[in-house]
């Protein structure tokens, strides 16, 4: 069974019906903003400081060039979604074997952590440089912002989308300051537009910007971003989708490439105009800019900024996580375990390398998060060309031949450069260990593997035949699968559905009870933090898809001649689904479970145990 991708905000936004042009548009803006913190988080910083004060501005038009193969790119990934409302992992998983998708997910998984791992840090440095507080605090206290977006994202996409966007704004407006504080020569900017290589250091410089420029997460992310929005699903809304969507990529991708131009202008004006050219580290920048620049206020501006920066990136790198592993496994688990787990991931390691070696070391730390996040983005890339050229899965909306041409030019450069940095870093770790044997018994192979899996998903499709599945066009794409009914035996049955794999079971065993003469009751609970707190009173979202789904099942089931009735219940279902059976006379209340017990109830959740000491009829548990 598989399920719509960020199926808590899926569709949870109406572009239909507006009143004019402006708000017709207005209301596709968004998704692109929560892409374009990936493009400036402080895995960038490092390096558009680097390239600043070393070499002015010769390597603004580096910059320029990354900003527009990402915007390409990206919009790749926003067709994605909007043609066959499938995001980047659903459609690997689609099309892979289980075992390529398996390593896949993995690469994906380790790229998060590493992303997650540059942003963890980047705060915490902002949280030092502005309040003194250790680093090591300063990680930890990062941990914080996971039940922040648990908040954000339970009051709804466009409140999460608000508060990027404000972020986004705090760091542009400290970015104006400090162009105005640190007044760079105009004309010497308009110059950095145009390509030079001054040196072989500036090119390896160039590799690591446009390296750390487009990040894989974000086609993950992206593509089901854009489905959060609601519109006509004809050809002619389709196309309107995709020219709104372009526009919103646009101009929140013009913004990140204002703030990491700001970045290197200001490393340039500031740095390499004093001679300052080995200025690399965020925390050198912060420390000399107050006595450079003449005033307090461009330190401060740039830690305010930084902590904007890793906090953006936090919560869209969390969520694309979520998309990773519900895509690639079709496996959901609760929310906020997804994401302590993926904060934990780049916490702890974090934690031990400051602990261990000191806070010397973070500048590393960014570097080889790069490092990871390059090895994976060829895996992200050539898989999203394939899709939205593939016309069978596009239905007529692939992208024409130019297009494809100019995609796969942008891919062979980005894996290549990327393919040199990780070479590079690899022989520099051969050269400096203590004990090389290690690193070509374990890292060697390893980027071997990963070259021989890059060259798999590169060329299979071209010698694959197509073999394409058929669709389910079911309610919320639900392939559930009816055993015959045999005689009747009970007259009101109650059964307990959560919209997972388990509700096949669990129905087909009721109707083997009740047949078609039996009355059926389907109750789901909604979880919500505010579910919990404001009972049936509560609109959000959540509740909203809820309810859709919960008439899906009444409408497809009634159909088949079943007599259906639906119960909606709010807070914790322990205490909700008990409450509901005692006030009405069941026969018998019938559960599915997801067939797992230990430690993965925890991760999972369960109710079971737990209703079956609070009801007064027979509970029928049915293991999936």
């Amino acid at each position: 069974m598989k399920g719509k991708s960020l199926e808590e905000v899926n569709q949870s936004i109406s572009t239909q019906n507006k009143t004019s042009l402006f708000r017709k548009i207005l209301a596709f803006f968004g998704p692109a903003y929560l892409i374009s913190v990936g493009y400036m988080d402080p895995g960038n910083w490092a390096t558009d400081i680097a390239g600043g004060s070393q070499f002015g501005y010769a390597l603004l038009w580096v910059l320029l060039m990354s900003n527009i193969m990402a915007l390409l790119l990206q919009s790749l990934s926003a067709r994605l979604g909007i043609v066959t409302q499938l995001d980047l992992a659903q459609a690997s998983r689609d099309t892979y074997s289980k075992f390529v998708n398996y390593i896949l997910y993995f690469l994906a998984e380790i790229a998060i952590a590493a992303c997650d791992l540059a942003e963890v840090l980047g705060m915490a440095i902002g949280i030092n440089l502005l309040f003194g507080l250790p680093l090591i605090q300063g990680v930890m206290i990062t941990v914080l912002d996971t039940f922040l977006l648990l908040f954000l994202i339970n009051k709804g996409m466009r409140k999460m989308e608000a508060f990027i966007i404000a972020l986004v704004a705090i760091i542009g407006v400290s970015f104006i300051f400090e162009m105005i504080f640190a007044q760079p020569e105009l004309p010497k900017v308009l110059a950095g537009l145009i390509p030079s290589i001054p040196n072989e250091t500036a090119l390896y410089i160039a590799i690591g910007i446009i390296g750390a420029t487009v990040m894989p997460h974000n086609l993950y992310l992206h593509s089901s971003l854009v489905q959060t929005r609601k519109f006509d699903r004809s050809d002619a809304g389709i196309k309107q989708a995709l020219k709104y969507n372009f526009i919103d990529s646009a101009i929140a991708l013009n913004l990140a490439f204002f703030v990491n131009a700001a970045i290197l202008i200001l490393a340039a004006a500031t740095f390499y105009k004093n001679g300052m050219f080995e200025v690399a580290e965020i925390q050198d920048a912060y420390k000399f800019l107050q006595p450079y620049l003449g005033t307090q206020w461009a330190p401060i501006l740039f830690a305010v900024a930084l902590i904007a920066a890793g906090q953006s990136s936090t919560v869209t790198g969390t969520l694309a996580g979520q998309i990773i592993m519900e895509g690639y496994l079709n496996l959901r688990i609760q929310p906020w375990v997804r994401r302590i787990i993926t904060r934990l991931i780049a916490i702890v390691p974090a934690v031990i390398v400051i602990s261990v070696f000191g806070e010397g070391v973070t500048g590393k730390m960014l570097i080889f998060s790069q490092v990871i996040l390059s090895l994976q983005l060829g895996f992200a890339i050539i898989p999203l060309i394939h899709f939205v050229s593939d016309k069978h899965k596009m239905k007529g909306f692939e992208i024409s031949l130019p297009t494809k041409i100019a995609a796969w030019v942008i891919a062979a450069i980005i894996v290549s450069l990327n393919a040199k940095l990780v070479f590079d870093e690899l022989q520099g770790w051969l050269e400096s260990a203590e004990h090389p044997i290690i690193l070509w018994l374990t890292a060697v192979p390893a980027a071997i593997g990963f070259l021989i899996l890059l060259l798999y998903i590169v060329f299979n499709p071209f010698f694959r035949k197509a073999t394409h599945r058929i669709v389910n066009h079911s309610p919320h794409n639900l392939a559930l699968k009816f055993s015959k009914t045999p005689a009747y035996n009970k007259k009101n049955i109650a059964v307990s559905v959560d919209f997972s794999a388990a509700d096949e079971s669990a129905l087909n065993n009721a109707f083997e009870m009740g047949g078609q003469e039996a009355h059926y009751t389907l109750i789901h609970v909604v979880e919500t933090v505010g579910a919990m707190y404001y009972g049936g009173g509560i609109e959000d979202h959540e509740t909203n898809i809820d309810k859709k789904l919960l008439e899906d099942y009444k409408i497809m089931l009634t159909e088949k001649g079943y007599h259906i009735e639906t119960r909606l219940g709010f807070g914790k279902p322990d205490k909700v689904i008990p409450e509901i059976v005692n006030e009405t006379p069941f026969d018998v209340l019938v559960m599915g479970t997801h067939g797992h017990t230990g430690f993965k109830d925890l991760l999972f959740g369960t109710t079971v145990n737990k209703v079956r000491h609070k009801i007064n009829i027979p509970l029928f548990i049915v293991k999936n």
